[in-house]
């Protein structure tokens, strides 16, 4: 009697086959190497014509010394011929065959520049014209793997793609696997939530199509052997290059072995795809570190300032949006003065938040207006340009809010074109802040969305910055437009159209700066970054949680991305609020007129300092976490300019506390000597910091650290190293 299951050993940990031993493979060609600066994926085929993975981690391991393969090992399995676990593709063939078989064709691999390594690995069915490529981009060395998979075929009939993973890597077996996750609600994002994975399916996913990340970030952390720690420990970074709805899939077997299936959720999403289009997954971005999570971080930060994000080499400006001191209730000459009190505190940029347009049905308020972006003549008769002018004889330049993907049903838009939205037949329609979503994958929709952005900036050239917002995501996903036996390939195209629309503004209007907002987090992703120089994590500015949110988000995402607006939420200390935003993209969300002249005089101290001193270190540093927030009373964090001759330390407390430990300093030069000295002190203060004004070695620094002068909640210090 044949075994059901087989044991052996590969490159140091057990591959479960099941099948039986007479049937394990032979490697049958050179191994392909997807490498970094020190990680690297090893590929090799196999004696049946299949792909399979030997190992995926530290460059050098060894990983090419198996002899024998075990169909556990495919790389990029398929369903229907004998993989017995979570398939990466599934599809019906044009004559209904349900299984798939893939095998090897060729290699392709050219540099992309100095830095960057392009492979495309070609398989094909074994019977069909069904064509599947695995393309890689190494980037060497932000140690980044972006994988992605591009699919087509050339049978008689459209075929029908059930899953279709980006990447589906497996990982090489530890004592155990901890998986963190960043989850959260409204006002309540990025939370880490760790856990240890068991044997099973463990799914994290998203279903609601539009701003998808609005629960939960498409980006994971994986620690082998332990729970994952800052600065040790085997760790896997992973996020997902894609806006709509998303899947990650852990599929752990019994003994411990666990791939990890990443791309579009599938869910609700089967895509009919044609003869001759090419299906293109989104990528999904893969960092490895022995050093902990800390350093997959700065992995993460270092690709997405040189190819992740939109002028990633740029520094933010410092804005001031109107929203907090007007709402929808202004007019021309309110807006013009508080243009003055934006430059008075040193903002750069003024942003004109919701409620300037609609004429018919203007926007008063959230019940009206979406979708009509003509400027409101009552509110602003003078227009866009005006106000842009304005600010620009003050210095300053002039950013506006819109909401391309929405419509009010009250609205001109929505009288003369019921049928954009979507929605599904025979149902009530459902509302979520009064608006519904339109269907861009009408292609007249997607093109009234760009003519919609592309008429605001190119009538209005003083316009330099642009907020992008979304309000709702999609729960009746119907569209009027698509046939019947395409409506699930409806998310699929919206965001594919969306893109589309963004990397034409992107295109045509470089000069305009441009921030993803989303109700807060929605589109946290860089699918959206792209087109995008930063995005808004929360609409909770409460500081206290903001240190949570932020410390959340900057596992995945570099500060240059992560808007800190200073706000009266959560009624705090000043110079608590302004220490948390000065650890991000500062930015200012308040009614400056309400503001005492001591306040402005803070506040317009705390900018300039960020503008003369910090805002490139924080922007453009290394980020070390040096203290969680989840751990004790207070939380550190610092930045280090890549060559060690500066830094800068953060310190909130959040809990009273009275012992006096230190905080210790990571990424400094230890032969180096810097000068200290706290920032930001209230005017007339004198720093409680033992060590100000003197000159520490960057070994006591490390070694022995600063104990900072914070005691009671919302205490906080800022200090320099130089």
């Amino acid at each position: 009697m044949k075994p059901l299951f087989f044991l052996v050993l590969l490159s140091g940990f057990p591959i479960l086959s099941a099948m039986a031993a007479n049937e394990l493979v032979s490697p049958q060609s050179n191994p392909i190497r997807i490498s970094t600066a020190n990680s690297e994926i090893v590929l090799v085929t196999g004696s049946d014509g299949r792909l399979y993975q030997l190992g995926y981690g530290k460059k050098g391991a060894n990983f090419d010394s198996v002899t024998k393969l075990v169909r556990t090992g495919e790389f990029y399995p398929p369903y229907g011929n004998g993989y017995l676990y979570e398939p990466a593709v599934q599809a019906i063939h044009a004559d209904g065959n349900t299984s798939t078989d893939l095998t090897y064709v060729k290699t392709e691999t050219f540099p992309v520049d100095a830095d960057t390594t392009y492979y495309r690995i070609e398989l094909k069915d074994s019977f069909y014209p069904f064509f599947v490529s695995l393309c890689f981009k190494a980037y060497h060395k932000e140690d980044l793997i972006e994988a992605w998979t591009e699919i087509h075929h050339a049978e008689n009939a459209p075929v029908t793609l059930f899953r279709f993973a980006s990447s589906s890597p497996v990982i090489p077996r530890g004592n155990a696997y901890w998986m963190t996750q960043f989850i959260g609600d409204y006002a309540h994002e990025a939370n880490l939530s760790e856990e240890k994975l068991t044997p099973g399916l463990k799914i994290l996913d998203s279903k609601l199509g539009v701003r998808a990340d609005y629960y939960r970030n498409p980006s994971f952390i994986l620690a082998l052997g332990k729970q994952a720690q800052e600065d040790s420990g085997e760790v896997y970074g992973g996020t997902l290059a894609w806006s709509g709805s998303f899947q990650f899939a852990f599929d752990m077997d019994t003994l411990g072995h666990l791939r990890v299936l990443a791309g579009i959720n599938p869910f609700g999403s089967q895509y009919r795809l044609v003869p001759g289009k090419i299906f293109i997954t989104p990528s999904m971005l893969w960092t490895w570190s022995d050093q902990g999570k800390g350093q997959v971080s700065r992995n993460f930060h270092h690709w997405a300032a040189h190819y992740g994000m939109r002028d990633g080499d740029k520094l933010r400006p410092v804005l001031l949006n109107n929203w907090e001191a007007t709402g929808f209730d202004f007019n021309e000459e309110r807006i013009v003065s508080l243009f003055d009190g934006a430059k008075e505190l040193g903002a750069e940029t003024f942003l004109l938040d919701d409620g300037w347009f609609g004429n018919k049905y203007p926007r008063d308020d959230d019940h009206a207006g979406l979708g009509d972006w003509r400027v409101n003549q009552k509110k602003l008769p003078r227009g866009i340009s005006y106000l842009a002018a304005e600010a620009q004889k003050r210095g300053l330049k002039f950013g506006i809010w819109m909401e391309p993907e929405m419509v009010n049903p009250k609205s001109e838009l929505y009288e003369l074109h019921p049928d954009w939205i979507i929605t599904q037949p025979h149902r009530a329609l459902e509302f979520f802040r009064n608006q519904l979503v339109l269907d861009l994958s009408r292609p007249k929709v997607k093109d009234f969305v760009w003519k919609s952005i592309d008429n605001l900036l190119g009538e209005n050239p003083g316009v330099s910055y642009m907020k992008w917002d979304c309000n709702r995501y999609v729960e009746q996903p119907g569209s009027a437009w698509l046939p019947p036996d395409e409506q699930s390939n409806l998310l699929i195209d919206y965001n594919l159209a969306l893109y589309h629309v963004m990397d034409s503004v992107s295109k045509k209007y470089p000069q305009v700066m441009v921030m993803v907002c989303s109700g807060g987090s929605g589109r946290a992703d860089y699918g959206s970054l792209r087109y995008f120089d930063s995005f808004w994590p929360s609409d909770d500015t409460d500081p206290e949680k903001r240190v949570y949110i932020q410390w959340g988000f900057s596992h995945i995402f570099p500060a240059s991305a992560i808007c800190a607006h200073v706000t009266r939420s959560g009624n705090r200390p000043l110079k608590f609020t302004i220490d948390v935003a000065l650890s991000g993209t500062l930015g200012i969300d308040i009614d400056v007129g309400k503001l005492s002249a001591g306040e402005r005089k803070t506040l317009a101290a705390g900018i300039a300092l960020y503008k003369q001193s910090l805002r490139d270190l924080v922007q453009q540093g290394d980020l070390y976490r040096l203290e969680s927030p989840y751990d004790g009373p207070r939380s550190a964090l610092s930045y280090v300019r890549p060559d060690q001759s500066q830094a800068v330390l953060f310190v909130y407390q959040l809990k009273d506390a009275s012992d006096d430990a230190p905080v210790k300093l990571k990424g400094l030069d230890p032969e180096k000597q810097y000068h200290v000295h706290e920032v930001n002190l209230p005017e007339g203060a004198v720093s409680g910091l033992a060590e100000d004004g003197k000159t520490v070695s960057g070994t006591d620094l490390m070694q022995k650290g600063l104990v900072p002068p914070c005691h009671k909640e919302c205490d906080s210090a800022v200090i320099q190293l130089d």
